[in-house]
């Protein structure tokens, strides 16, 4: 049976549970919950399955060395002391990410420098020279992450960010949504793949695709051109590969996913995100109004991200969101939709009763992400009805 040792899933802010819930599923042990992020352990295959397969995970940490340091010199002192041949050699190229939430350390750039060298003159002392720093692709990716006086030295499995799935275009929209947060919105919102999925204002088609992968469960990772942890001195090319190559878990979608937009860019950009990830089969685009939507008879999911109106006057954005309101009652009778927006004055104007609402973080944006369940007539009919 495989060594079991501590990992850390960096996430987003609100998406901490829904992460822990993915953890679970992949068969992760001792899960708790942390600021943005999720600790666990498991074994090899778990590090690999948690790169490939976790939708809202920025990044898969293992922490190989906790010590306290006051100042950037003990933390010099700390790294110097860890047994760097466990994990690279001379000919190693590295790099290095430092995090600091402390009142003691001021600048992570000088955390940065001072943990290169320690690194360096570890080398140095034993064989009279050094690897090298490298800024991008990098043979180790080191973090280092110091709260309060507390240092976490850990290696960085991932690489690129998990949300970069490697599907997307280079051309897109402006400020598309991340894949992850995506990811995790869907997943909050309940998405199986159990109806149909809308999405009337799909911009590059970030939800589209996303909740085409779960409902056919397949792994977000699996567009990537690689991960960190296949530079790694105990890579295990041949389980990886099992990992990678196993398709046991795909699953039918019965149901279809719609996207729409009133942008004839939009909808070319978001074309080719979907042939990028070989969806076109699952989702249909049409360019046109949210006030030209059908009228649909079977529930459906309804998620989308409206634009906030940074570059909108304020009687125009709430003419949209006027307009999101009415076209959700009148069209989508029986469905529920999702929406989120940092515009909460605008959001009022859709003029339906969220019957659920949290707080995500959209970039820097602190956002609302509300729930609306869709009926025809009164609001207080509709509750009467669901009391029974």
């Amino acid at each position: 049976m495989s060594q079991e040792f501590k990992m850390t899933a960096k996430t987003f802010k609100g998406l901490e549970e829904v992460l822990a819930g993915e953890l679970t599923s992949l068969g992760a042990n001792n899960i708790q919950q942390e600021r943005r992020a999720v600790s666990f352990t498991g074994d090899q295959s778990l590090l690999y399955r948690a790169n490939l397969w976790l939708r809202t995970a920025s990044r898969i940490l293992k922490p190989i060395a906790t010590f306290r340091a006051k100042d950037a010199d003990e933390v010099y002192e700390g790294v110097k002391k860890i047994n760097w041949e466990r994990y690279m050699s001379l000919n190693s190229s590295f790099a290095i990410d430092s995090t600091v939430y402390s009142d003691t350390f001021r600048h992570s750039k000088y955390v940065t420098y001072r943990t290169k060298d320690a690194i360096a003159d570890y080398f140095m002392e034993r064989y009279g020279n050094r690897p090298s720093v490298k800024l991008t692709d990098a043979d180790l990716q080191l973090n280092v992450h110091i709260a309060a006086d507390k240092v976490t030295v850990s290696l960085d499995s991932t690489g690129e960010s998990l949300h970069k799935r490697g599907w997307r275009d280079d051309k897109q929209t402006v400020a598309p949504i991340n894949e992850a947060l995506a990811a995790g919105m869907l997943l909050l919102a309940g998405w199986k793949g159990d109806s149909d999925f809308v999405d009337p204002m799909c911009g590059s088609g970030t939800f589209l695709i996303e909740a085409a992968m779960i409902a056919l469960n397949i792994p977000p990772g699996i567009y990537r051109k690689g991960f960190a942890f296949e530079h790694w001195h105990d890579f295990d090319a041949e389980l990886f590969e099992q990992i990678y190559n196993d398709d046991s878990t795909e699953r039918a979608f019965a149901h279809h996913i719609y996207g729409s937009d009133a942008s004839f860019y939009a909808i070319r950009v978001a074309e080719k995100n979907i042939r990028s990830a070989g969806l076109q089969k699952y989702i249909t685009l049409s360019q046109r109004p949210l006030q030209s939507l059908p009228e649909r008879e079977a529930p459906c999911l309804i998620v989308t991200n409206p634009p906030y109106g940074e570059r909108l006057e304020a009687r125009d954005i709430y003419r949209l969101y006027d307009e999101i309101g009415s076209t959700l009652k009148h069209r989508f009778a029986g469905s529920t939709a999702w929406i989120i927006s940092s515009n909460e004055e605008a959001l009022k104007h859709i003029g339906l009763h969220p019957s659920t609402r949290m707080r995500l973080l959209n970039g820097d944006l602190d956002c609302l992400y509300q729930r609306y369940d869709l009926f025809k007539g009164e609001h207080k009919d509709f509750k009467q009805k669901i009391r029974g």
